[in-house]
């Protein structure tokens, strides 16, 4: 065989295995690689979405703190409050307690001054009596002088 005919089957061979190859064989790995850069790019897209969901979540997170922080410092100020209002409630139920302690001790020593005094009017007047009686040693008519000695009484 001559050189020529050699060069002419081998093309012939050549574009036979190209069209083989390009009919058999280049469509699926074609196909894979298409798929496979589909996939690609459906797998970044899918990481860049859970990114922005990341993202949004984190952000959500951050305002769901930020409200509890605020509700838990609203909470403690309002318990703050109520301590502090059940303490001078309490100051004042005391102090409203002593003043009617007071007020009673003030009553009671009133009641105890006027019995003492009365007592004393009565001592000084039987003494004035006895005193009386030793004075004039002569007939006292009690029934007589009641209404001096009564006069007496009230006048100390």
């Amino acid at each position: 065989m001559s050189i020529t005919a050699t060069l002419i089957v081998q093309i012939v061979v050549f574009f036979l295995l190209a069209a083989f190859v390009k009919t058999f064989v280049w469509p699926p790995i074609a196909n894979a690689l298409d798929e496979r850069a589909k996939k690609v790019a459906e797998g970044l897209a899918a990481a860049d979405k859970a990114k922005a969901e990341l993202q949004a979540a984190d952000k959500r997170v951050e305002q769901e703190l930020a409200k509890s922080r605020a509700e838990t410092a609203q909470m403690l100020a309002d318990a703050e409050r109520r301590a502090q209002s059940i303490v001078e409630d309490a100051k004042s139920r005391a102090t409203e307690e002593g003043n009617k302690i007071v007020a009673a001790a003030k009553v009671e020593a009133d009641q105890q001054t006027v019995r003492a005094r009365e007592q004393l009017r009565e001592q000084v007047a039987a003494l004035a009596v006895k005193g009386a009686e030793q004075i004039l040693r002569r007939e006292v008519n009690a029934s007589v002088h009641a209404d001096l000695l009564n006069r007496l009484k009230t006048e100390l």
